[in-house]
C-alpha cells in the first residue's frame, strides 16, 4: 500500500512554492501500521485549548518554518518531535502534497511519513492536549468526508468535516485529508 501511495505524492525534496505574504509552515501526516489490528492508522493531535491559533482543534503535528530549518520537510519532522516526541529516526518521509493556504494566513506544506510502530510519545502539554489515531481507511473514505457550509461572524464558509468517534476533524486538516484521498484514489492501493 505504501509504495502505491508514494507513487501519487510529490517528491519530498522538490522546491517549495511561495505565495504572497503568507508565512510558510509544514505538517506531517503520520501513518503507522497497527500490528495488533493489522491496519494502517493516521496519528492526529488535539491542540491545547490555551493556544492563540486554532485552540482545541484536531490537527497534524507541525508548525511554522524557522530559519534553522534547511527545508520544509525538516520543519515538519522537527515540529513532530517537539510536539509529540516522535524523532526523525522513527519517520520515513514518503512524499508531500501541494501547499495550501489557510485562513490563518499560512502556506502549509503537508508531508506524508511512515512512522516506526515502536515509536514512543512524549507530548508537549503546552501545545498538545491529546494524541489519537484513526483508521486510514476511515479518514480516506469519501463517504466520511462531508462538505458543509456555515456562517461564522457574518461570513459564509464551505469546508470539509470528518467525524471520527467524538473527534471533529475539519478545516485545514480535513482539507489535507480530502486532497490526499483524491491523489491516492488515482491508483489502486
Amino acid at each position: 500500500m505504501i509504495n502505491s501511495i508514494k507513487s501519487q505524492l510529490l517528491p519530498v525534496d522538490h522546491p517549495s512554492e511561495t505565495k504572497d505574504a503568507f508565512k510558510c509552515a509544514a505538517v506531517l501526516m503520520p501513518l503507522v501500521k497497527n500490528e495488533v489490528m493489522n491496519r494502517w492508522e493516521v496519528i492526529f493531535t488535539k491542540r491545547a485549548e490555551h493556544l492563540k491559533h486554532h485552540p482545541g482543534q484536531i490537527s497534524f503535528p507541525g508548525g511554522g518554518y524557522e530559519l534553522q530549518d534547511s527545508h520544509l520537510s525538516e520543519t515538519a519532522t522537527r515540529e513532530t518531535f517537539e510536539e509529540i516526541g516522535i524523532g526523525q529516526d522513527k519517520i520515513q518521509l514518503i512524499g508531500r502534497l501541494p501547499q495550501q493556504q489557510t485562513v490563518s494566513q499560512y502556506n502549509v506544506t503537508p508531508f506524508v511519513g511512515v512512522i516506526n510502530p515502536n515509536y514512543q510519545l512524549k507530548i508537549d502539554q503546552n501545545e498538545v492536549a491529546e494524541v489519537f489515531t484513526a483508521p486510514f481507511d476511515f479518514v480516506t473514505d469519501l463517504t466520511n468526508q462531508k462538505r458543509v457550509s456555515e456562517t461564522i461572524n457574518g461570513h459564509q464558509y464551505n469546508f470539509y468535516v470528518i467525524q471520527y468517534k467524538h473527534y471533529n476533524i475539519w478545516g485545514a486538516t480535513a482539507k489535507i485529508l480530502v486532497n490526499f484521498t483524491r491523489r491516492i484514489n488515482r491508483s489502486d492501493y
